[in-house]
């Protein structure tokens, strides 16, 4: 485990026994390759410019009956902020998020049935993932250190997300993301084989996934290449 941090499976799934794409037990859906500026942002999150001054959205607990959440409290557990490193270990892309102590396997670069970490992948410019997440009470930042370039994989807020509802935004590395709250995410994607990032984000926050293997019988495509 990279850094010897916990390994985090949101969904539950045996990434051991992933279903095969050459075996037709899975799909791919493709996401779309849009260009990120803050026009094509909009309902997903906004540009950071520097990471430094980022700010991150805190939404306060949302009111469960008639009598309304007292002013000033609901948001009061602050933010945390580390690097987040992506790794791509042969065929097989890993995370670890040292602001909460996690670490995830995130996609892979052949079918995820097969996929190895001795073997080096014959595409790197597409990645299979089976999995997404939002957090309804704050969102995150991620900032790419020594400006490399990376796709965010975002879908707008909703439950009734699907695979086909995934954006791939490619950033050059000039900029940062703030991923707004509700927003359906991945840890961001490096177009290279590993990069480091700044990662600030709520210190209390909750996450609601879905995963597309089990739900819809897919994987996302995600491009990682310029648009």
């Amino acid at each position: 485990m990279p850094n010897e941090v916990a390994f985090s499976n949101f969904t539950g799934i045996d990434l051991a026994a992933m279903p095969s794409i050459a075996r037709g037990e899975a799909r791919i859906v493709d996401a779309p390759l849009v260009k990120a500026t803050a026009a094509s942002l909009e309902g997903y999150g906004s540009l950071v410019e520097r990471f430094a001054t980022g700010k991150v959205t805190i939404v306060t607990w949302p009111q469960p009956g008639w009598r309304p959440i007292v002013d000033g409290t609901g948001n009061e557990g602050g933010v945390v902020e580390d690097t987040f490193e992506m790794v791509r270990r042969g065929q097989v892309q890993h995370a670890v998020n040292h602001a909460v102590g996690r670490g995830y396997i995130t996609g892979w670069f052949d079918d995820p049935a097969t996929a190895r970490e001795d073997v080096a992948p014959a595409d790197p410019t597409r990645l299979f993932t089976h999995e997404a997440n939002y957090h309804p009470d704050g969102g995150q930042i991620f900032f790419p250190r020594a400006g490399a370039p990376f796709v965010a994989l975002l879908a707008k807020p909703g439950d009734d997300v699907k695979a086909e509802d995934f954006v791939a935004f490619h950033f050059d590395g000039t900029f940062g993301v703030h991923i707004d709250p509700g927003v359906w995410h991945q840890p961001v994607f490096p177009i290279g084989a590993a990069a480091t990032f700044d990662d600030r984000q709520g210190r209390v926050h909750a996450c609601v996934s879905c995963d597309f293997v089990s739900e819809f019988g897919a994987y996302i495509g995600v491009p990682l290449r310029n648009p």
